[in-house]
C-alpha cells in the first residue's frame, strides 16, 4: 500500500520508520527546512535524531506530492493541525482513506479529533484514529508495542488494521472511535498529574493510586460522552494511561516532575522541544467535566497547577484532604 504520512514529528517519522517495511511511505514535513534536513542527513535529527530513516521513504515539503499516489493518509501532526491538514487533503482531489494518530481536543472548540474530521470530510468518510501505548523512539525501534485502530465502521477499522499490523506493532481493531480518542486525550493529563507525584516524592503507592483514580475519572468521563467501559479497560485506556504515566520517555509526565521542581510552565514548554498535549487537553477536559457534571478532582489538580497558580504541593495536599468515600 502506498502511504501518505502528514507529520514529521516524532511520532510521524516513527511510523515511517515502522510501515516501511511493508509499504510505500511518503514522509511530509510542512517545515521545508527540516524536510531537506531529513533527505540530506538521512534521519530527523531534531525529533528522533537516534533513528536513521530508511532508504525507501521519499520526504518532501509539498503536501500534494506527498499525496500524489497516496492510497491511505495517516495524519501525525498535533491536535492543534488536524483541521488545516484535513481540509487540505480534502481541497487536493479523489477522497481517499484518512486515519490520524493524534491524541487530544482541537483548542478552542474542545473537539475530539472525529469531531473535526466529520465536519471536515464528512462523518461517512473511511477514516479512523490510531492510538494506544507508543512511544515514538521505542516503535522507530522496532520494540513490540500494540496499538487500536478505531473507526465508525468496523469493517473499515478491521481492514487496516490488517494492513497497518507488522511483526512489531500488533494492530488492533475497535468501533468505539470516542472511547479511544477520549482515553488518548485524557491519559495526558493524568500524566503531568503522575509527574508531579514523583517530582514531589510522594512516593510509588501515591503513583498507584493517582493512575488507579485517574483511570477511574477517565472512565467516568468517557462513558458520559458516548464511550463504552471496557475500552478504557483496554490498551488505549488503562494501558496508555499506565505507560504515559510511568514511562521515562513521557512529555507529559516531564511537565509535571518540572513543574513538581518549581519551573515555570512557559519555560517548561520552551525547553521541552515536543508538543506536551496534556497542557492544552487539560481544559477541555475540566469544562467538559464540569459540563457533564462529572466529579475529575485529579483533572483540576493539574488545572490549578498549569493555570490558577496553585503551588503543586499544595494540589496535592487538596487532594489527599478529600474527604472519604466509597470506591466506584
Amino acid at each position: 500500500m502506498k502511504i501518505a504520512i502528514l507529520g514529521a514529528g516524532a511520532w510521524g517519522t516513527a511510523l515511517s520508520v515502522s510501515l516501511a517495511a511493508s509499504h510505500r511511505v511518503t514522509l511530509w514535513a510542512r517545515d521545508a527546512s527540516l524536510a531537506a534536513a531529513i533527505k540530506s542527513g538521512g534521519r530527523n535529527t531534531r525529533y528522533l535524531p537516534e533513528i536513521p530513516l530508511p532508504s525507501s521513504v521519499a520526504v518532501t515539503d509539498t503536501l500534494s506530492g506527498a499525496l500524489a499516489e497516496g492510497e491511505l493518509v495517516l495524519i501525525a501532526t498535533p491536535s492543534s493541525q488536524l483541521r488545516d491538514v484535513l481540509e487540505r487533503v480534502r481541497a487536493s482531489g479523489p477522497a481517499r482513506p484518512v486515519i490520524w494518530a493524534c491524541k487530544g481536543f482541537e483548542p478552542g472548540s474542545n473537539k475530539l479529533p472525529h469531531e473535526v474530521a466529520a465536519e471536515v470530510i464528512g462523518e461517512d468518510a473511511a477514516s479512523g484514529a490510531l492510538s494506544g501505548p507508543s512511544f515514538a523512539l521505542e516503535v522507530a525501534q522496532g520494540r513490540p508495542t500494540a496499538l487500536t485502530l478505531a473507526a465508525r465502521d468496523a469493517g473499515f477499522a478491521k481492514r487496516m488494521a490488517s494492513e497497518l499490523h507488522q511483526p512489531n506493532l500488533r494492530v488492533y481493531f475497535s468501533n468505539d472511535l470516542a472511547g479511544v480518542e477520549i482515553s488518548g486525550a485524557v491519559k495526558n493529563v493524568m500524566a503531568i498529574a503522575a509527574g508531579i507525584s514523583d517530582g514531589l516524592g510522594l512516593g510509588l503507592n501515591a503513583r498507584a493510586a493517582l493512575i488507579t483514580r485517574g483511570l477511574a475519572e477517565l472512565t467516568r468521563l468517557g462513558v458520559a460522552l458516548g464511550g463504552r467501559t471496557e475500552t478504557f479497560m483496554g490498551l488505549t485506556g488503562a494501558g496508555d494511561l499506565i505507560l504515559t504515566c510511568t514511562g521515562e520517555l513521557s512529555r507529559n509526565r516531564r511537565v509535571g516532575l518540572r513543574l513538581a521542581l518549581g519551573d515555570p510552565l512557559k519555560t517548561i514548554l520552551e525547553e521541552l522541544g515536543h508538543i506536551a498535549e496534556g497542557v492544552y487537553s487539560a481544559p477541555a477536559v475540566e469544562a467538559l467535566a464540569e459540563g457533564k457534571k462529572i466529579d475529575m478532582p485529579i483533572t483540576k489538580a493539574v488545572c490549578s497547577v498549569l493555570f490558577r497558580g496553585v503551588a503543586p504541593r499544595e494540589a496535592a495536599q487538596q487532594l489527599l484532604a478529600r474527604d472519604p468515600r466509597e470506591e466506584n
